[in-house]
């Protein structure tokens, strides 16, 4: 008989619904929505669970504000937090953000401490760190979803530009989730065919600064919401690559120790995700001016997790 996996999801807003309802239609294991409201999060996990005779899944759905029903999780997404507003960076989130980080961590790592975590919260880069320092797991359990995200908006005004198959464009976005995002635009290709070839660069560097602005874009026309059906999709690729141990090569903001000439910081990297979390970590070659940018961001990482150990969150 098939092992059902369990997945928590922390926060049952806009991204952990639409990531909750995903994950269940992709039968990827039973799901528990963990909310501090207790009667949101049953709301949402009956409704889920009421579409599933349609989507033809039959795993369980359940919504709590209990700790103690997330046991035994084997991934938990942490997706709760303050939603940007127009005008707000991330990191104005930071410290927000890391109270909730810091009011929940703890009681899922006790229920959990094999689980593989996976932090969405912003500014995630910090977020994952501080969510790391306070869990005391190893380094491959503790992954923040950004990279993919980052990479699909990239992949999708590719796509459309060129007006191709978003299946046959491959594109990377490495470093922080935020102004300081590194797109690749030398490591994009069209089935093979290098981006470089296909458009001059003033046309690319429009679509590199699309990218990076690419969540304000959709605040300052949605106005009361940020996004969160791209986000979700980018977690659900995450879920189903540890529980399916699928060894997908993805973006994600990872641990270094060395690697890119990087320590003691989450960044966005590509890294090989299975049923261990972060199995390794894939050193691409950049170019000066795209190395010295990764620095520049983790940089800017470091600054704000600075902050925090300042103001004594670890």
């Amino acid at each position: 008989m098939r092992m059902v996996k369990k997945i928590t999801i922390a926060g049952a807003g806009r991204v952990g619904a639409t990531a909750a309802h995903l994950a269940a239609i992709k039968e990827l294991g039973n799901i528990v929505i963990w909310n501090r409201t207790e009667s949101t999060a049953k709301g949402i996990a009956l409704d889920i669970s009421e579409s599933m005779s349609i989507e033809e899944s039959d795993v369980d759905v359940i919504g709590t504000s209990d700790f103690s029903q997330t046991k035994n999780s084997d991934v938990v997404a942490i997706t709760m937090g303050a939603q940007r507003k127009e005008g707000q960076s991330r990191d104005e989130l930071l410290f927000i953000n890391a109270d909730m980080i810091k009011g929940v961590m703890e009681q899922l790592v006790k229920y959990s401490p094999k689980a593989i975590f996976i932090i969405v919260t912003n500014p995630v880069d910090v977020m994952v760190y501080l969510a790391y320092k306070i869990s005391k797991l190893p380094k491959n359990k503790m992954i923040g979803m950004a990279g993919i995200l980052d990479s699909a908006r990239f992949r999708n005004f590719i796509g459309k530009r060129l007006n191709v198959s978003v299946d046959d464009v491959s594109a990377l976005v490495l470093g922080g989730h935020g102004d300081f995002m590194v797109p690749l635009p030398n490591h994009v290709d069209i089935n093979g065919v290098p981006l470089t070839q296909m458009l001059p660069k003033s046309e690319i560097d429009q679509m590199v600064e699309r990218t990076r602005n690419g969540g304000a874009e959709i605040i300052s026309l949605m106005k009361d919401s940020s996004a969160f059906y791209a986000p979700a999709a980018s977690l659900v690729q995450m879920i189903e690559s540890i529980v399916k141990d699928k060894k997908r090569v993805l973006p994600c903001a990872a641990y270094l120790d060395g690697e890119y000439g990087l320590k003691d910081v989450f960044v966005g990297v590509p890294v090989k995700i299975g049923d261990d979390g972060v199995e390794s970590v894939i050193e691409l070659k950049l170019t000066d001016e795209e190395m010295d940018n990764l620095k520049k961001s983790a940089g800017k990482i470091k600054e704000s997790i600075t902050l925090l150990k300042n103001k004594k969150y670890f």
